[in-house]
This record gives C-alpha cells, structure tokens and sequence, in this order.
C-alpha cells in the first residue's frame, strides 16, 4: 500500500520538533531505570551470585548499546516517530514494518495497564484503606494530561521524573561505596567478604546465569524508545548521536555499579533479596543500614515514580507509532490527524483506552484475560530488537549499495556488521530460551510453552496476514527507499 502522506488526509499540522538534546537524552536514560533495577536487582544476586548478575547484565548491556548504535545510525538519517516499523518497511519488508509496528504498539498499551494496575498496590503502602479507583482515575488523568498538552510538555515531566530515579541511583551507588569502605554506616570496611560467600560470586551454574540474562532484558527495554522520539526531535542529526553516545556509561553506571554494590553489601544467601516487596528492596537495605528510618517509604515514592514515567512514556511511545502506522497506511487514517499542538489525539486517546479495557480484564474470571494478555505482550520488546538489528544491517548495505558514502551520515555506528548481528544472535537466544524449563522435564510443559510464546505466533501472524493480503517482497537493497525527508 503506498504510503499516506499527512497532508493528503486534509490535515495541516504536523508533530512538532520541540524536544531538545536533553529531553531526549533523560528518556532513553529512564527508559532504562524502573523496577528491575529498583526490585528486581536482589532476586538476580540470589538466584546466580553476584557475580553471575554482573555478568548477565553486563552481557545484555553490550547487546543494548549495539542496538542502540544501529538505531542512532538510523534515527539520525531518518528521524520518524515510526522508527523500526518505518525503517522495516523501507529496508526489509512492508509486512515486517506492519508486525513490528502494531506488535510494539500493542506492547505499550498493555503496559500501560499493567502500570494502572500496579500504581493502586504502591499508593495502599500509605493508605491502606483508600479506593483502588481513586488512584487508578488519579494516574490516568496525570499521563493523559502530560501527553495531551504539547510534545514538550511530556518531554519535560519525563525529564523531571527520569531525574529522580538517576538521583537516586547515584546517591545510592555513593552512599554503598562508601559504606563498603567503612567511611559510613559505623562499621569496619565490608570489602569483598560478601562477594565470596558459599558458592559466590557464581551460584548456580550456568543455567542460573542463563535465567537471569533472561531476565535482564526485560530490565533494559525502553531504551529503543529513543528512535520513536526522533520525529520530534528539533535537531536529530545532533541529539540522536549524542543520547546514544552516552547508553553504554549510563549502563555501567546504573547497572553495573548498582549490582556491585548489592552484592558487595548483602551477602547473595540473604533470603530478603529474593522478595519484591519495597521494604526487601535491595535499596531500601542498604539506606535502612545507613541508619534512614524512612527508606521504605522513600524507595516506595521513587517506584511510583518510575511507575507514572513508565505510563506516561508508554502512551507516548505507543501513540506516535499508531500515527506513524495511519501516515503510512497501515491503520485507519484519522490516527494520523493531529491538533494544533501537533498532537495525534486519536492515536493518543485509543491508546489510553485498549490500556483502561485491557485493565478493567483483570477484574473477570481471576484475571486470567488479562494475564494472557500480559503474556503475549512479553516478547515484544524482543521482537522489536530483533527488528532493529535487521533494519541496520540492511539499511547499511543497501546505503552503501546505492553509492552513498558514510561520511555523509550524521551518525555512524562502528560497530557494522558485528554489533546488529551479535544483537541478532542474543535476542534470538532471550525469545527462544524464554522457558527453557519447559523442555527439561521428562514431558514437556505445553500450558508452560503456550504461556511463555504466545507472542510469537501473534507477531507471525500479523507479518504472514499482511504479506498475504498485500503480496509484499523483500525489498532489493538497490530499491530501498533512503529519502530521509520528514
């Protein structure tokens, strides 16, 4: 189908460039810091000591920055809100960009549910008796009016609300190396002692390694969230390549260091880490060490904040591509219709909708609805990595093909063909290995399977629909369309 542009939809206005570098640069950061960091951390010492952890994370951390290369490469040429979706359809296949496109919209959509889910449980820390839907209406009402109000708008709560998670984890990344060399907290120096308790720094094996790479993942999506934010970027070509620069310092910094530091300071057999409760949290620990009477409520208020920035980032991200899918055809055309605030309200408001239905399904039959439709969303993020590697490295070639020199893109990624292959090959290695344990019994756990792919059958289904109905071929790289104008 060819490609809508917006004027032909009888509609003037466009999105508007009005984030700036450091807009851009806190999304992507905050992108990477929520709940797995934050709650997740201690249950991936436990499970394969510290030093498996470190190893995990640091593994699907080099995978992400590659990724993010490829993306930044992309994004800076050709800056779209449909990101992956738009560069699969011009350097791949218009029934890949179609699967990815609607297969990440329905990701976010669905996490915005889970988000509304999950705000009630935070705010009934402190109001135990309070009404769920107070709460619930409350954070619909802020998100929406984030994103209803201007881009920019949203770029700067987004900004505010990243800054008090990378605060928070700085602080706590000091506060630990100082304890850990006895300048605070009272005690002598706790050194490395803690590193080697019972089978550490590696507990486990290799499969507990394993689990939690698999695991670490789903810590790191968000990040791609940069390529969707390129269409309203006021100076792409120059604040794409500087949000990537800084991924990998970002990731040492917030992971790496932050697991060290859990690690070095509570021993992996401590069976607190294995709970996700706020006042268990790893972080929380180690401010109630410091003597902070108030850790629990404090981390309680950061969760809710990376709660609300995971919402409002959501919606964002899940609305732009739903407008960029209308533009190009592949969702009904009055998504692509802006305000004059350069707002896709339609995009916007049917997002917030299916997230409130998709909500409203965990209050029947137990939730199981909802539950399978958390399930299928749970590989999505993988799904649009893997998408990413593959649009780079055709992109690439076909740049390259048709003549072009490097030294005309204003990024480019120095890590081609090694980076989006090696990212090719691990995100095949997370989506194939999601329940390996499934397969290691003496029968095979179907329920198990089903559970842990049904979005993979989904996403093919989307792709093979698409390129039945519209008869759709892999694009031959001398006629990948490289027009960079948007």
């Amino acid at each position: 189908m060819s490609e809508i542009k917006i004027d032909q939809l009888g509609n003037k206005n466009q999105l508007k460039r009005s984030l700036k570098s450091r807009h851009i640069t806190m999304i992507s950061l905050g992108g990477t810091i929520g709940t797995g960091l934050f709650l997740a951390s201690g249950g991936a010492i436990a499970q394969a000591g510290p030093g498996g952890a470190l190893l995990a994370y640091a593994l699907i951390g080099v995978m992400v920055y590659f990724l993010m290369t490829s993306l930044g490469e992309m994004a800076a040429y050709m800056p779209t809100s449909g990101s992956f979706s738009t560069y699969a359809t011009k350097f791949v296949d218009p029934a890949l960009g179609f699967a990815l496109g609607w297969n990440y919209w329905y990701n976010w959509a669905i996490t915005i549910a889970a988000e509304i889910a999950a705000v009630s449980l935070i705010m009934k820390y402190w109001f135990p008796n309070s009404s769920s839907i107070t709460w619930t209406i409350l954070f619909i009402v802020v998100v929406l009016s984030f994103n209803l109000m201007s881009v920019k708008a949203y770029g700067e709560s987004e900004y505010w609300f990243s800054m008090i998670k990378v605060v928070t984890v700085i602080v706590f990344i000091i506060v630990s190396f100082l304890m850990i060399f006895g300048i605070l907290g009272g005690n002598d120096p706790v050194g490395f002692k803690n590193f080697f308790v019972g089978d550490a720094p590696f507990n486990g094996g290799f499969l507990a390694i394993f689990g939690i790479f698999l695991a670490a993942g789903f810590s790191f999506q968000g990040t791609e969230m940069l390529g969707v934010t390129a269409g309203e970027t006021d100076d792409p070509a120059k604040n794409i390549p500087k949000a990537v620069r800084s991924v990998f310092w970002r990731i040492l910094l917030f992971y790496i260091f932050a697991i060290g530091a859990i690690g070095l300071l509570i021993p992996y057999t401590d069976s607190r880490l294995l709970s996700e409760d706020i006042a268990t949290s790893p972080f929380t620990l180690v401010f109630e060490n410091l003597g902070f009477a108030f850790a629990a409520s404090v981390m309680n208020a950061i969760i809710l904040t990376a709660m609300l920035s995971a919402g409002n980032s959501g919606l964002y991200a899940a609305s732009r591509m739903l407008f960029q899918l209308a533009v190009d055809g592949k969702a009904p055309k009055f998504f692509a219709k802006v305000n004059t605030r350069g707002i896709p309200v339609y995009a916007l408001i049917a997002t917030m909708a299916v997230g409130c239905v998709s909500f409203l399904a965990s209050f029947f039959g137990d939730g199981v609805v909802y539950i399978w439709l958390l399930n299928a969303s749970g590989l999505s993020g993988f799904i649009a990595w893997l998408g990413i590697a593959i649009s780079h490295y055709r992109f690439r070639r076909a740049y390259v093909a048709q003549g072009h020199s490097l030294s005309d893109l204003p990024y480019v990624s120095k890590f081609f063909p090694f980076g989006p292959l090696f990212a090719f090959a691990l995100c095949t290695i997370v989506i194939l290995g999601q329940n390996y344990m499934a397969f290691m019994g003496g029968t095979i756990d179907w329920y198990g399977v089903l559970v842990s792919y049904i979005g993979i059958p989904l996403f093919v289904a989307l792709w093979v629909g698409y390129k039945w109905k519209h008869k759709t071929k892999v694009v031959p790289l001398m006629e990948c369309d490289l027009t960079n104008k948007y």
